[in-house]
């Protein structure tokens, strides 16, 4: 960190419960805190810690050279930067506007048009890792900007997070975050389904899920096959087809013998039948023989 981008006073607008460990994070920022929320008293705990408050995003943005802004919603970003007393009433040229709310990617090229406009840096910045990441300053952050842009907020973002991605330009950050949370989410609706086959064939489900949790932190979940940089069919003289046609092997005898228990106890696994159609051609290492 070089005392130029050590300096830089940082502002934090919404403080709830992604917000919150994010700001508390960068109570020691040498630069100094400015935080702001509807809500007066989430302010209370930061200015007693010794960071400034402000009463509006104006009066924090006449303040700040990078802000960070964490609320619910597109509404509330929009209301936050172009709104009666928003960041771009006050806000300085060379500002750099991050916003860690997961909104559209095209909200956010709309707001970064609006920005360039007043000579204000706009980038996504959306997070991954929930509170409890952003407590330990453990934050994976998907960042969507100028290469100046984001070279300004790499130290200050460093006090939340130990993993920041400049995924490209304006937007780029936010569809990263969406193709992380397609994963996430789909995986949850993979884990429900595994929790009805387990429960019909008189499992004790929390167990289940201790069994789970124990090896994904061992083998890294789905994510221990997102290691190429494309999706094109492997060539079979190629290193990865061996690995991955080892794990499609493996994952069609296993989702075959699932399926089969499911007809057995009367239990539908949709998400399975599927995963077990798709999972070769998905990994880019389809079946010999199957086209």
């Amino acid at each position: 960190m070089t005392l130029e981008s050590s300096s830089v006073p940082v502002g934090f607008i919404g403080l709830g419960n992604m917000g919150a460990p994010m700001a508390k994070r960068l109570l020691d920022w040498p630069g100094g805190l400015t935080v702001c929320d509807v809500n007066a008293a989430a302010t209370l705990p930061f200015t007693e810690a010794g960071a400034r408050a402000a009463v509006d995003p104006a009066a924090l943005a006449a303040e700040s050279a990078v802000i960070c802004v964490t609320v619910v919603n597109d509404e509330q970003v929009r209301e936050v930067l172009t709104g009666p007393a928003g960041i771009l009433r006050t806000a300085r040229p060379g500002t750099v506007v991050a916003v860690h709310s997961t909104i559209s990617d095209e909200t956010a090229e709309q707001l970064a048009a609006v920005c360039a406009e007043h000579e204000v840096e706009f980038v996504d910045a959306p997070v991954s890792g929930g509170a409890p990441g952003a407590a330990r300053g453990a934050l994976a952050v998907m960042v969507g900007g100028s290469d100046a842009a984001v070279e300004r907020i790499r130290a200050p973002f460093g006090c939340f997070s130990d993993l920041i991605v400049h995924a490209g330009g304006v937007g780029a950050g936010t569809r990263m975050k969406l193709a992380r949370n397609l994963l996430h989410f789909v995986s949850f609706t993979a884990a429900a389904e595994a929790q009805r086959l387990a429960e019909a064939a008189g499992l004790d489900i929390a167990a289940l899920g201790k069994v789970v949790r124990h090896s994904d932190a061992i083998t890294g979940g789905p994510g221990a096959i997102m290691l190429r940089d494309t999706t094109a069919p492997i060539d079979p003289a190629d290193f990865w087809y061996s690995i991955l046609g080892h794990v499609r092997d493996l994952g069609e005898k296993d989702l075959s013998l699932a399926l089969e228990l499911g007809d057995r106890l009367g239990i539908q696994l949709p998400l399975a039948q599927f995963a077990r159609t798709g999972l070769g051609s998905g990994l880019g290492v389809t079946a010999l023989g199957s086209g």
